[in-house]
Formats: structure tokens, sequence, C-alpha cells
């Protein structure tokens, strides 16, 4: 059996640590996404997110009142969704899409639509 060194012990931490603070590799995107939103406690869970056109928002309603995702310039809804319920709606034009519930008009968010494919 070999002894363990402080030289050896230092030279497999080295490479130990350069692997562990490798940036992970990062893939194109390779297709349409869905990206999760979850209502709970009258808010939206993210209340930001940041897709690629051709991505799909699905919200899915963990409350026991009834939500909506409205677009602010009402270019899209979800309908009204009641508990445990999901919704979806497909981004096909970039930029922000600001949104709420009309039924409680305090819960608010936001989809970016990037205009290029790489997340």
């Amino acid at each position: 059996m070999h002894r363990l060194t402080r030289r050896d012990f230092g030279r497999g931490l080295g490479c130990a640590l350069a692997l562990a603070g490798s940036a992970p590799r990062v893939l194109a995107h390779d297709g349409p996404h869905e990206v999760e939103v979850r209502i709970s406690r009258f808010a939206f869970e993210p209340a930001l997110v940041e897709i690629a056109m051709g991505d799909t928002v699905v919200w899915i309603n963990d409350d026991p009142a009834p939500h909506t995702a409205t677009a602010a310039d009402s270019s899209w809804d979800t309908g009204e969704m009641t508990r445990d319920t999901r919704a979806a709606i497909t981004f096909d034009q970039p930029g922000e899409h600001p949104y709420l519930c009309t039924f409680h008009p305090q819960m608010q968010g936001k989809v970016v639509v990037r205009p290029d494919s790489n997340h």
C-alpha cells in the first residue's frame, strides 16, 4: 500500500478543487421548454420568469381560491384556475409580458421572452 505524502494529498486536493470549481457545461436551447409558476398564498412563484421564444409557461394553482394569469394588455389569459388546476401559455413574441390575476390584481408577475434561443 502506498503511503500518502503531503505532496500527494496536495495534488489530489488541487485536482478535486479544480473539478469542483469548474463551470457546468452550458447547452444550447434544444427545443421548446416548459417553465412552471406556482400560485401559492396569493402570489406567483416565481414572479419573474425568463424564457426563449417558443417556450411555454405553465401556471399551477395551489391556493384554495380561484386565480387567473392575464396579460396586463389583455393579449392572453389562462382563464379561471381552481385549486390543483394547470393552465399553459406558449410565448412566440419577444419582450416583457407583465401579467396579473384578474380576481386579485395585487398578484402580479412578468414573463420575459428573449428573441434568441439560448438560455
